[in-house]
């Protein structure tokens, strides 16, 4: 393993050049295998998961949910406070920030960002869950490619660019998920759930958090500065990907049922709008029941 770690670090130095050496040593970062490792079993545990569980009971989770949501969202408000006071302190330029022009504030963006790439690990906990609680419909090529890949693109950043420009994206993020896995907690608990209703507005909140992210990142290549050209074209490139992927889902799930609840309307056909018809409905096949019963 010494030997392959040495092979593929020589490759990586020669292909995106030296590394940042204020991550030297850090946990996960000396080398590339631990998080490629870890990425492979996701994948393959997102494989065999649900066919393992295909013959099995799903587990409820209700209370283990609560605490890893409740913990993921106090990291990720965590995470947001210290990258705008990081932000703040540095005088960050938000058109382009290099990675070393902040002083000790980027030291902090540094220290942060590394539990940022750390916390995508812990977030495959996500899909173990789905999978857990036989929720296999919600494990989707999006969930699995922006799990699979945020971990590994992440642990490049944290090795090349640390700080400066990378700041943007990972903190619009937090934010973010401070809203998910709050909603995500909180309907762990059924009593709550009648009450939330942002779900849908967090995924309105990512595709604006990915627009955001290719303006801000586009600012970098029109007014450059020391940061490298190269991360900010490939970050174009997959908020891309994610928006393309996210619109796609966005459309699934919510037009496609309010166009679906607009039909049922019409034909009078749902308990919610046309509850009298029903209501007769079932009042007549309970009928029919009583009378079968009798016989």
């Amino acid at each position: 393993m010494e030997l392959l770690d040495k092979t593929i670090n020589s490759y990586l130095d020669v292909w995106l050049g030296p590394r940042d050496p204020r991550v030297k040593g850090w946990l996960l970062l000396e080398n590339y295998s631990p998080t490629f490792i870890f990425s492979m079993l996701y994948l393959l545990i997102v494989w065999l998961g649900p066919k393992y569980m295909r013959n099995k009971q799903p587990f409820s989770c209700r209370g283990i949910l609560v605490v890893y949501n409740l913990g993921l969202t106090l990291l990720s408000l965590y995470m947001f406070y210290e990258l705008v006071t990081g932000v703040w302190e540095g005088g960050y330029n938000f058109f382009c920030q290099d990675t070393h022009s902040g002083g000790e504030a980027d030291m902090k963006i540094i220290r942060v960002l590394w539990w940022y790439y750390f916390s995508k690990l812990i977030e495959f906990m996500d899909t173990f869950f789905f999978i857990l609680r036989k929720n296999n419909h919600q494990i989707t090529v999006l969930h699995v490619y922006h799990h699979a890949t945020m971990l590994n693109i992440w642990w490049f950043v944290m090795n090349w660019v640390p700080c400066g420009h990378s700041y943007f994206g990972a903190t619009l993020n937090s934010f973010i998920h401070v809203l998910m896995y709050s909603y995500y907690g909180l309907s762990a608990v059924p009593a709550m759930r009648p009450y939330l209703w942002w779900k849908k507005y967090i995924t309105q909140g990512q595709l604006t958090q990915f627009v955001l992210t290719i303006f801000q990142t586009s600012c970098g290549v029109v007014w450059p500065c020391a940061f490298p050209q190269g991360w900010l074209y490939f970050q174009i490139s997959y908020m891309i990907s994610l928006i393309i992927l996210f619109t796609n889902f966005y459309i699934q799930t919510y037009n496609k049922k309010a166009s679906s609840r607009r039909k049922e309307y019409q034909n009078g056909s749902t308990a919610t709008v046309n509850g009298y018809t029903n209501s007769f409905s079932s009042l007549e096949n309970n009928v029919k029941q009583r009378k079968q019963r009798k016989d």
